[in-house]
């Protein structure tokens, strides 16, 4: 069984939830504290062992490419000042030559199309997609989670989370068989059902690892919801063929696609920080 050594990150989308401070800045590089969101998503994947790493991008996303890039008369400057540590913490989060690679979706199709643009990169072997809006803070990477889940079951796995009820209707939602600890059996995928007719409150988070065989599934271009070609539908296509589990990571996940979502991240990231949290929980304490 191939290791899952590559991942995919679909980062074309125009960040219409978060205007206007995505009208010009791609919502990917909105910080959390002091660091971009799609910075995070790159050390989750980075500590799960991923080795390449594969951004789908689109018109106005260069911004992406020049922070995972050196900047070299900034850390020109940074170590004539003797700033060391700040100059190491950005060589840190830099990938090494070659692992990072970019490809275009030229036409807003859908996360299946944007996933299925990157089809010649990942080739024939199991992938991670990673979407970064989903921004997930634990001690062990998500995508290692599953990637070790993948290892044991050989099949698809996707992130899960146990919503409230009344939420079903934002997520795609599991039909769940068996479960085993953590690993939860995907009979089938519902998508954003109504809470009366949610067959669990097993939702589906963005972070998957997939087999390739999705791409024959992708290749068919078929439009799902929206008028859109569905990562979801390609999913579900491969139900019962190969196994597929949802995985309950242990993580903490936050939507920073959502304004206050986001706003939550930036507090749950500064509280973790032990040369920020206890200086930050008593500015909040102001406002209580």
């Amino acid at each position: 069984m191939s290791p899952v050594r590559k991942a995919v990150f679909p980062v074309a989308g125009l960040g219409t939830r978060m205007l206007p401070a995505t009208k010009v800045l791609p919502k990917e590089m909105l910080p959390v504290v002091d660091k971009p969101i799609i910075q995070y998503a790159l050390e989750e994947a980075r500590a799960a062992g991923i080795e390449e790493f594969i951004f789908v991008t689109g018109r106005g996303k260069t911004l992406i490419e020049d922070h995972f890039d050196r900047a070299v008369e900034l850390f020109d400057t940074l170590a004539a000042k003797g700033k060391s540590e700040a100059l190491a913490e950005l060589e840190a989060g830099i990938p090494k030559a070659g692992e990072v690679t970019y490809t275009r979706q030229q036409e807003p199709l859908g996360l299946g199309h944007a996933v299925w643009c990157a089809r010649h990169l990942v080739g024939d072997e199991p992938f991670a997609v990673s979407l970064v809006d989903d921004l997930i803070l634990g001690d062990s990477p998500c995508l290692g989670e599953l990637a070790e889940a993948h290892g044991r079951t050989g099949g698809n796995i996707v992130a899960t989370m146990e919503v409230p009820h009344a939420h079903t209707k934002r997520y795609g939602i599991l039909d769940p068989g068996e479960i085993d600890g953590r690993l939860v059996e995907a009979k089938a995928m519902v998508e954003k059902p109504e809470p009366e007719r949610a067959p669990s409150r097993y939702a589906v988070i963005g972070r998957y690892v997939l087999l390739p065989e999705i791409f024959g599934h992708l290749d068919r271009q078929e439009p799902g919801a929206g008028g859109e070609i569905q990562l979801t539908d390609a999913m579900a296509q491969m139900l019962g063929a190969r196994p597929f589990h949802g995985y309950v990571f242990s993580g903490e996940r936050y939507d920073c696609g959502d304004k206050l979502g986001y706003l939550e991240a930036i507090v749950a990231a500064a509280l973790r920080r032990p040369d920020l949290a206890d200086g930050f929980a008593s500015i909040l304490k102001r406002y209580d």
